[in-house]
């Protein structure tokens, strides 16, 4: 298996217009919104627990009330005051105008919300989509591009990220990337392509930090290119760097509050990251036009070289707290009980003997195409455009094993070799119509579309599961419907005493306040949490009455629920779920029975 390509200069593909694989992709994303529209949109009443898109948008609606653009607190989650969110503002600002503009053109802000809520991950479906297209034509020649179409907008439905209702960030970033791989891919034959990759690469990293792999992988082959080529990759290198550095600094004056400048955060965009971020892209841009600089292969390497240890120092005198894990210097208690439960956060190792299925569905394309650059290689004619691929790729790939989240990268980066090595045995198909080649030609579409696999372990593994397990998973779904909120929605306003999984929810759906949501930076609301639910009634209630909680909600058939139970069992929440009401309780009527159900503290005397 090898992923070919085809002799056309890249001068030629350039050449290819636009517009036909911005069509391209309208269908593929078409044909996406129709097979949702189809079910109702359905996951607009239920969000299957997609607690980050629900508090993205109670952060839009809290900045179109009049919440400063500057001030990230999320005052109805965590103790009283809130906590200060690590998102951007780079997001909250298109979803607000469209439901500002909308709003005013219906008369109906629910209304103008609910099109929001189809409408941006559709956007993002169809620029991702062209940018797969591109990239895979910029790769592979015309005839990548059907598989690309194909296969990109079956891989980008199935990961999800670009449903109804998902607002939050990672859609956006994923775009963002490849719409930095494919300038990138072109950047030779058009040359403003660099210098927007690297406005792209950059603006992606600003939105979270979560994609400061892959922006920082686009960079460091940008930099070993040019090391490599010399002139052939000057003008990209410094175009890219120039974009990286201009941005960076925009990006820092409009989302950082001067009180602020000075201060380094590790999750999100600060004077750390626009520091590392402006010194590395006006470093190479220097470099690349300085000819003292970069006259010879070794000048080059010198030069970039000291440009990383500057990066390095910068790094350590700035914020040496950055360089060690993520989550450790997080309470043991929240790690044990919430991170370690998180399954989009479990390393692949772990899945392995959790969910095997999973493994499979997440993993097996994007390894496909890891072989398919490594068979590649050993056969020679490597070139720049697979540098670039192959590097995305494979970081992306060890992210994932790390953290299963970042195969809804590594998925979407697999695309473009699959549509090379389709492409090579379409043309062999048609050229030598064999048998054989037919045979060739379908395995290799079969095996590039991620879905086949997932199906594959998902069938494989419905031996093992139970109905008890299959129970458990709908009173879950129902826990977070719109619908069961309903009740709760119409009690006066007070705060929520609640597990995490619930927080974003009730936030969104109702005006009540809660202290728990799965949020790193809600340290004390979560660990308040921890307190009542897992301590005895008497610890719920001082905490009730220590911070003024009007009601308790429950949700049976949510894992953290069960897990809370199993890990306390003589707990207050564990009573709770086996019918245990301490009498400064008393449920709420019309919630018995429901998947939701509310319990009233009783006033005291």
């Amino acid at each position: 298996m090898t992923a070919a390509h085809t002799a056309m200069p890249s001068k030629d593909r350039a050449r290819t217009p636009w517009r036909a694989d911005l069509l391209a992709a309208l269908l593929a994303t078409l044909a996406a919104f129709m097979v949702n529209a189809s079910a109702g949109f359905p996951q607009l009443a239920n969000p299957a627990g997609d607690n980050d898109s629900l508090l993205q948008l109670v952060e839009v609606r809290d900045l179109l009330a009049g919440q400063g653009w500057f001030d990230l607190h999320q005052y109805r989650m965590g103790l009283e005051g809130g906590f200060v969110m690590h998102w951007s503002r780079l997001l909250d600002a298109p979803l607000a105008l469209g439901i500002r503009a909308l709003s005013a053109l219906m008369g109906n802000t629910v209304l103008a919300e609910q099109v929001v809520q189809v409408v941006w991950p559709a956007l993002q479906f169809w620029l991702a989509a062209f940018f797969i297209i591109r990239a895979a034509r910029a790769f592979a020649g015309e005839q990548a591009v059907l598989p690309a179409i194909v296969v990109g907008g079956a891989a980008l439905f199935y990961i999800g990220i670009f449903s109804p209702g998902a607002l939050d960030h990672h859609n956006i970033q994923l775009m963002l990337t490849l719409a930095s791989l494919a300038l990138l891919l072109e950047a030779p034959a058009r040359r403003p392509a660099a210098f927007i990759a690297g406005i792209c690469a950059t603006l992606s990293l600003a939105i979270g930090m979560e994609s400061a792999p892959y922006a920082g992988t686009l960079g460091a082959v940008v930099a070993l290119l040019f090391i490599g080529k010399g002139d052939g990759d000057r003008l990209i290198a410094r175009d890219f760097g120039l974009g990286v550095a201009g941005v960076s600094a925009l990006v820092f004056v409009v989302t950082v509050p001067a009180s602020a400048w000075g201060q380094a955060q590790c999750d999100t965009f600060s004077i750390v990251q626009f520091a590392v971020a402006a010194l590395a892209g006006a470093g190479l841009a220097v470099i690349a036009s300085w000819k003292a600089a970069n006259a010879t292969r070794a000048h080059r390497l010198t030069s970039l070289g000291l440009l990383a240890l500057a990066l390095a120092a910068v790094l350590v005198v700035l914020s040496p707290q950055c360089l060690a894990a993520p989550y450790a210097s997080l309470d043991p208690r929240l790690k044990q009980m919430w991170l370690g439960h998180i399954e989009e956060a479990q390393s692949i190792f772990r899945l392995v003997f959790d969910n095997p299925a999973m493994v499979v569905a997440r993993f097996a394309t994007p390894l496909v195409a890891i072989v398919l650059m490594a068979l590649r290689f050993s056969h020679g004619g490597w070139r720049r455009q697979d540098s670039l691929v192959a590097a995305l790729l494979v970081v992306a790939f060890l992210v994932s094993a790390w953290e299963v989240r970042g195969s809804t990268f590594s998925i979407a980066f697999a695309v473009i070799p699959f549509s090379a090595w389709i492409a090579k045995w379409r043309q062999r198909a048609e050229t030598n119509p064999s048998r054989g080649s037919m045979f060739r030609m379908a395995t290799a579409w079969l095996i590039s579309v991620n879905a086949v696999w997932s199906g594959a372990a998902e069938a494989a593994s419905s031996a093992f599961e139970t109905n008890a397990a299959a129970k458990d998973a709908s009173a879950d779904a129902a826990c977070h419907g719109k619908a069961s909120f309903a009740a709760l929605g119409r009690m006066p306003a007070t705060t929520v005493l609640a597990i995490s999984n619930l927080g974003s929810p009730i936030l969104a759906f109702t005006g009540h306040r809660v202290f728990a949501g799965p949020y790193h930076r809600n340290v004390a609301g979560n660990l308040l949490v921890f307190d009542a639910l897992l301590g005895s009634a008497s610890d719920a209630k001082v905490v009730v009455d220590n911070h003024h909680v009007g009601l308790v909600a429950l949700c049976r058939g949510n894992p953290e629920s069960r897990l809370f139970a199993s890990t306390a069992p003589d707990g207050f929440l564990a009573g709770l779920m086996r019918g245990s009401v301490p009498d400064w309780l008393e449920p709420v009527a019309e919630t018995r029975g429901a998947p939701l159900e509310l319990y009233r503290v009783r006033p005291t005397d």
